[in-house]
């Protein structure tokens, strides 16, 4: 699986990092030993942080949410991986992200995003001349988010537009 991984995302540099808190499991030698093996760097939260990394807390928070979360335990680990598998093909094509301005991680991986804001950019400025009444102020950013950071310094805590 890893290796299917680094196959279809060339762009990673064959880079793959695994981050979890700082429990015992995680931090075991023969979890630690693997890790090593397949070339998966290890990456933990900050102690006393609980909100340490936002972004995986926010995914397991969608995933544990969705409808179809199962409410019993997978007969067995291929049950398991075929969920995750329909979870992370819904999350990356038709998941709506906030962070990037309410597209898809594909839309923004492939491009695509640029022509589905331009056009949000359009209908919000068409709504505001029609009923500038309910306007109070601006409308809605819909520029392009430059970069998205996993656990950003604080002077840069907020995504750059472009």
């Amino acid at each position: 699986m890893i290796e299917k991984i680094c196959q279809d995302n060339p762009r990673s540099g064959n880079l793959v990092w695994l981050h979890s808190d700082n429990g015992a499991p995680m931090k075991s030698a023969a979890l630690l030993a693997t890790l090593h093996r397949l070339d998966i760097k290890a990456s933990f939260s900050r102690p006393s942080v609980s909100n340490d990394n936002p972004y995986s807390e926010a995914l397991f928070r969608t995933l544990k949410y969705r409808p179809n979360f199962p409410s019993r335990p997978f007969a067995d680990i291929a049950a398991a991986r075929a969920w995750l598998e329909q979870f992370a093909d819904w999350y990356n094509t038709r998941h709506l992200h906030c962070a990037i301005n309410f597209v898809t991680p594909d839309d923004r991986h492939f491009g695509r995003h640029q022509g589905i804001l331009a056009r949000r950019r359009c209908v919000y400025a068409a709504a505001r001349r029609r009923h500038p009444e309910r306007w109070s102020g601006e409308t809605r950013s819909w520029k392009p988010v430059r970069v998205v950071c996993l656990n950003p310094e604080r002077s840069d805590s907020k995504a750059k537009h472009a």
